[in-house]
């Protein structure tokens, strides 16, 4: 609702999420090397990031933002041209994220040394390492097949869920324009030219993207997706619906559910949700053109679908509890005090952050 929510509202509740997801101690546990997290794990962490302001959504808003974050990412790698695009994507991503918190040096800081980490811990891997990397998003997202209205608009979704991969424009940088085939002999010369006519019209890209933590990115994969303002659905389809039957895999028992959950305890510890304090309502955001659609939508959509927040219990075990209360005091972030006294603590705050 545009006359409730007001630009400082909206910029509080930015600086809240992203100061949150850029903690220090929150990215060190995600870079360590582990294995790919499940869907409920994933939807359990983003639960628990959209929450970390004053912000509210319901169950069905929440799905939906969900829904729609998880397709627009399977597009984006679906569609990188090259596995190590992946890197420039993520870069993207970031960039847009820095904007939103300019006038925040604090955070801004925060976003920036993930920046480096990511540059120092994957520009330097191959090929075949992003490859595998890619295959192994794409097996996580390859039974979620969401309809989303900006992608069916725009004709790169087709009406069963499914992505339409292009047959023309750029290709990957590093390589050629199809069309051409050289044969060599033995000793590695050539010796033979064919060519071949393609379906496609393909372009060579004039320039590759910068892997540095400035610079153009070419890959527009990852940027702003809205040209115009326009609502966004989430559909199921037929195919999706199925992930109801796979979804009931989560619930009998896992043996490594319980190692998993563990992690999260780890993970999440810091991720406190920041409840209204004194006379503050807080601020509930609903993705549906209506309150009326957002309850229909609560009540249509299947159980099994809905995820539910996992729920980490550790008063049983004195250790643990006490290894949570450390974790969470690492994690507490300061709430910024733009009228500070001292001119020199903005400075060293900064500092301290490095």
């Amino acid at each position: 609702r545009v006359d409730e929510w007001t630009d400082v509202d909206r910029k509080r509740v930015m600086n809240d999420i992203i100061t949150t997801m850029f903690n220090k101690k929150f990215m060190e546990e995600l870079f360590k090397p582990q294995d790919l997290y499940s869907k409920k794990a994933l939807r359990t962490v983003y639960d628990r990031l959209a929450h970390a302001s004053i912000m509210r959504l319901n169950q069905a808003s929440m799905d939906k933002l969900y829904d729609l974050m998880t397709m627009a990412f399977k597009y984006q790698v679906l569609l990188c041209p090259r596995p190590r695009d992946i890197l420039l994507v993520t870069f993207n991503h970031l960039d847009a994220i820095k904007d939103f918190i300019s006038d925040a040096p604090g955070i801004l800081n925060q976003v920036d040394e993930t920046f480096r980490r990511l540059i120092e811990t994957y520009n330097c891997l191959s090929d075949g390492e992003f490859q595998l990397i890619r295959q192994t998003l794409l097996i996580f997202f390859q039974d979620m097949h969401i309809r989303v209205s900006i992608f069916l608009k725009d004709k790169v979704q087709n009406s069963n869920g499914r992505f339409v991969l292009p047959i023309s424009g750029p290709v990957p940088w590093g390589t050629e324009v199809p069309g051409l085939i050289r044969i060599f002999n033995h000793k590695g010369v050539e010796v033979k030219r064919a060519e071949f006519t393609t379906a496609g019209n393909y372009v060579t890209p004039q320039r590759e993207g910068s892997f540095e933590l400035y610079g153009d990115r070419v890959l527009k994969l990852g940027t702003n997706m809205y040209s115009v303002t326009r609502p966004v659905e989430t559909h199921m389809s037929g195919s999706s619906k199925n992930l109801a039957s796979q979804a009931k895999e989560n619930i009998a028992p896992n043996p490594l559910a319980k190692e998993e959950l563990n992690f999260l305890a780890r993970l999440l510890g810091g991720l406190d949700i920041q409840k209204p304090t004194g006379g503050e309502t807080g601020f509930r955001l609903n993705l549906f053109t209506t309150d009326e659609e957002e309850e229909h939508a609560a009540q249509t959509r299947p159980e099994e679908l809905s995820y539910k927040v996992i729920n980490i219990e550790a008063t049983q075990e004195p250790g643990r509890r006490a290894e949570l209360s450390r974790i969470l005091g690492e994690l507490e972030v300061a709430e910024p005090r733009p009228d500070s006294a001292e001119k020199g603590e903005d400075l060293l705050a900064l500092m301290d952050g490095l």
